[in-house]
């Protein structure tokens, strides 16, 4: 099986993980929409939403855990949750995962969700979750 996201929960490639437990781990989201921007995904390989009745309450904890990491280390102003399932949804790597994307008042609305922010740093990012910036 060829699945980028069971590479990454194996630790065969690099990612900047903001939180883990025994059923999931949530990392940055390499290409964000907007500061913030994590991946929540479960350990195991599950290929959709869809696929498996029981992994989104496994994955819970950590959806719970990392949203409010994010809110509190970011200062969010609110947070949207999306997962894709499917093709025709807009799935594209095929391994059950959660977008957490962390929003701010400057932009504000599901309009402007989707829309890229420019010039986001995953490192300085990464080390304001993990408290260490």
């Amino acid at each position: 099986m060829d699945c980028l996201f069971c590479a990454i929960v194996a630790g065969d490639l690099p990612s900047k993980q903001v939180y883990a437990d025994d059923a999931a781990i949530a990392i940055l989201d390499i290409n964000p929409w907007h500061v913030g921007h994590t991946l929540v995904m479960p350990r195991r390989h599950v290929e959709a939403l869809t696929s498996d009745p029981t992994a989104l309450v496994e994955i819970a904890p950590a959806i719970t855990a990392t949203s409010r990491l994010l809110m509190d280390r970011l200062a969010a102003d609110g947070l949207n949750l999306m997962s894709s399932s499917g093709n025709a949804a807009g799935q594209e790597v095929f391994h059950l995962h959660v977008h957490l994307i962390p929003r701010y008042s400057h932009r504000p609305g599901l309009g402007q969700l989707m829309v890229r922010e420019p010039g986001i740093n995953l490192e300085r990012v990464h080390r304001q979750i993990l408290g260490n910036g």
